[in-house]
């Protein structure tokens, strides 16, 4: 009977689930009879990656007792295994070579490994086959990263090994001409270079290579501009000493009309297979407006022959259910999950707290076990498989929870995570490692304010911290959980401290009105100098240092030369003010420029009286997870994780550039995506009153313009967000509200391109008069 891996995991680790644990510190490894390639490549995993944990090299050959024992039976479904543990020793029966291989990952997964110490679970035996034929991750060699540009070919070979261990079977390259700069201070290899190395280690392993190829040249309606693109590329599948499969995105980055797109890739695809000629083509419709859409469908409707299959991924306006009703059948979609950012992304972290998105950023260190595992469950199953997008190690314990569910969607992820911890961390953590992965996913959920669970998780990491051993220490792993606990934690501190101060500040203006400015002002800039938790924030340097180091982590511009605060480098960002005070140091400068003391007055009133909407009104704070209690919210994440068709939080954040003394409230937003509205809706409202709408419309991008309607009538058309940043005011017809219920909508233009992001507003007040 198969029986699916993970299901055993918790009693494997468990001191004596089975019966006595096998001593292997004296085994020895015996290959496949005449096996080399990928099988060789196993014994070699066992060898080494036992050694690297207890010091104590396995012999190969039979010589030693017990015996770890590797077949190749060429039978039952592709890359399936059996690992079973005797009294007699182990065996690892693959059904080909790759089930060798994930054979005798699965048995590293499970092993108790120590100092002078390998013990094997008495008694274990599983036998399983993966449910989906691809599984893979994107790792590129490029500036655009936050550590991968900094990895040599040893570690790259290491980390494409970690990945088979946990079942990946295919590794996603990217060209040395793409969107990004033409080099690094990184680079220890010039692009070609790495990636024919990084080529070779995947076929040593016996996985699959893509290429994730961007056509990014202006015109391919210019035969010139298609024959140059046709050598360039042709240089490169020469070079390479194995191509499989290449993926196209129609944007993000690139943008080219379908009508030029297809045919250019059609000649792509004789470009490649001159020089592989088993190689496949595959296209995403990423960025593509309306228009652009329906003709790439129309092309579809022709089924080009030599296109293997779609992609799903980020920028893409159709969800993934409608674009397979839209394909052919005869098409497979491959999912291309973004699992590496948190904001401004196709799966974005759900109601993050505003103080996260400004210091922790686009790319922070992520464990999000949970909500990858909600996004694979939804859409999975309408896919053949996945290649995640990634830009950087920070995604790692992403990249396994989808090599887990790829192989088995029934997977218990506290398992997956205990396995990883074993393998990864150490035997002896592996249980409470994996625990603090979950806690730090839990860290980001709802008001940080309110998440005293933060300082919990801290907790538990500086436990796990006074046991680790020296190598645990230095382990980039362990590092990266350890920076995340206690960025958390002091980014939470931070938050305390200067709302405290805002509140100090306010009180003092309540009780003195513009008489107490500059008071109000000397608290708001005491608590910017008084750093609280600074034992917390240095270590939070001291453990950025440590992952330059071992992983190249890039946290910093200014320290480790990352390329963009954005990027990844979210050290630069960890003093980001966390309360109103650049604007309300704004608001001070402009009252003390009056000399109307009336007007004095009004101004201070009406930044005290910011959130309050008068009686019989309302206030919504939109995009803070605790302030929008009128947002319709009809689908759970679980139901719409890309947001394609409810609304979500958005940030009007770019960490590269100046942040404007704004208010915090306009720092995020409600928004929808594409062609989809979102709406407040209020009920109990006086039928007899007259209300009249006022918004402020902040946003990231002032270009896009928005349209609001109340029950189809029309409050305001098309306008462009004002800048500088203010509150509008409109009139709701009584007519509209005569039930006592209103429902307000917003939207953008229909059928734009692009990321799709527009439709987004801050703050809302319906207001009675």
């Amino acid at each position: 009977m198969l029986v699916n891996n993970l299901c055993l995991l918790a009693a494997v680790l468990a001191a004596g689930a089975f019966g006595a644990d096998l001593d292997l510190s004296k085994a020895s490894i015996a290959g496949p009879a005449g096996g080399g390639g990928v099988e060789r490549q196993a014994v070699l995993l066992l060898v080494e990656e036992i050694e690297a944990r207890t010091q104590i090299r396995l012999a190969e050959g039979s010589a030693g007792t017990p015996v770890i024992r590797l077949t190749k039976r060429n039978a039952g479904p592709a890359e399936g295994y059996r690992v079973q543990v005797t009294d007699g020793g182990v065996s690892i029966e693959g059904n080909d070579a790759r089930g060798v291989l994930y054979g005798a990952g699965h048995l590293l997964r499970v092993l108790k490994m120590s100092r002078q110490k390998v013990l094997a679970p008495g008694g274990f035996r599983i036998e399983t086959a993966p449910k989906y034929g691809l599984r893979g991750h994107q790792l590129g060699y490029r500036p655009k990263t936050n550590s991968y540009d900094a990895w040599t070919l040893p570690m790259w070979r290491q980390y494409i090994r970690d990945q088979a261990v946990f079942g990946a079977n295919a590794i996603e390259l990217i060209p040395p001409r793409s969107d990004d700069d033409d080099d690094s201070p990184h680079f220890p290899k010039p692009p070609i270079e790495m990636m024919i190395g990084m080529s070779q280690a995947i076929a040593d392993f016996g996985m699959e290579v893509w290429i994730w190829y961007p056509a990014m040249d202006k015109d391919y309606g210019d035969p010139a501009t298609v024959e140059f693109a046709l050598k360039e590329w042709a240089e490169v599948f020469r070079k390479l000493p194995r191509v499989d499969h290449v993926f196209v995105p129609g944007g993000d980055p690139g943008h080219t009309d379908p009508k030029h797109l297809m045919p250019l890739l059609e000649k792509q695809t004789a470009n490649l297979r001159k020089y592989h000629p088993k190689a496949k083509m595959w296209v995403a419709p990423q960025g593509f407006s309306q228009e652009w859409m329906d003709s790439f469908l129309g092309a579809m409707k022709k089924e080009p022959a030599w296109l293997a299959g779609i992609v799903f991924g980020p920028q893409v306006r159709m969800s993934l259910k409608e674009l397979r009703a839209a394909i052919p059948a005869k098409y497979p979609i491959r999912h291309y999950p973004d699992i590496t950012h948190t904001i401004r992304s196709q799966y974005g972290v759900p109601d993050w707290d505003v103080a996260y998105a400004l210091t922790l950023g686009r790319e922070p260190v992520n464990p999000r076990p949970l909500d990858q595992a909600a996004i694979f469950k939804l859409l999975q199953p309408m896919t053949n498989g996945f290649l995640t997008y990634s830009e950087g190690c920070n995604d790692d314990v992403n990249k396994i929870v989808w090599s887990a569910l790829g192989w088995n969607p029934d997977a218990d992820l506290h398992q997956v995570l205990r396995e990883y911890s074993n393998y990864f961390i150490s035997y002896a953590m592996a249980d409470s490692f994996a625990q603090g992965l979950f806690a730090l996913e839990r860290n980001w959920r709802g008001p940080l304010l309110a998440n005293s669970g933060v300082e919990t998780t801290l907790q538990q990491f500086q436990e796990m911290e006074r046991r680790a051993t020296p190598r645990d220490k230095l382990n980039w792993r362990f590092q990266q959980a350890l920076y995340r606990a206690y960025y958390d934690a002091y980014i939470r501190a931070r938050l305390l401290h200067e709302t405290a101060a805002e509140e100090r500040a306010m009180e003092r203006l309540r009780q003195h009105g513009a008489a107490a400015l500059d008071e109000a002002e000397r608290v708001l800039d005491g608590a910017a100098m008084q750093r609280p938790a600074a034992s917390l924030r240095a270590r939070t340097f001291e453990l950025a240092e440590a992952l330059f180091q071992s992983v190249r982590m890039q946290l910093s511009v200014s320290k480790y030369q990352a390329i963009a605060v954005g990027r990844g480098a979210n050290l630069d960002a960890i003093d980001q003010p966390l309360n109103n005070a650049p604007w309300l140091k704004g608001r001070f400068a402009a009252i003390r420029a009056t000399r109307d003391t009336g007007q004095q007055a009004a101004m201070v009133r009406e930044i005290l009286d910011w959130t309050n909407p008068g009686p019989g009104g309302f206030y919504d704070d939109l995009g803070h997870p605790a302030g929008q209690p009128h947002l319709v919210r009809d689908k759970r994440y679980e139901e719409d994780p890309a947001r394609l068709a409810s609304p979500l939080a958005g940030f009007a954040i770019n960490a590269d550039a100046p942040i404007a003394p704004w208010r915090m409230s306009w720092l995020n937003h409600a928004e929808s995506l594409n062609d989809a509205s979102f709406s407040l809706r209020y009920q109990h409202l006086d039928p007899s009153a007259r209300y009249k709408l006022r918004v402020t419309y902040a946003g990231e991008n002032s270009q896009v313009t928005i349209k609001c309607t109340a029950e189809g009538q029309l409050i305001h058309d098309l306008l462009q967000r004002p800048r500088p940043v203010k509150p509008l005011e409109f009139a709701i017809p009584q007519a509209v509200t005569a039930d006592g219920t209103l429902t307000l909508t917003w939207e953008r233009p229909k059928g734009l391109g692009g990321n799709g992001r527009g439709a987004q507003v801050s703050e809302v007040w319906l207001v009675r008069e």
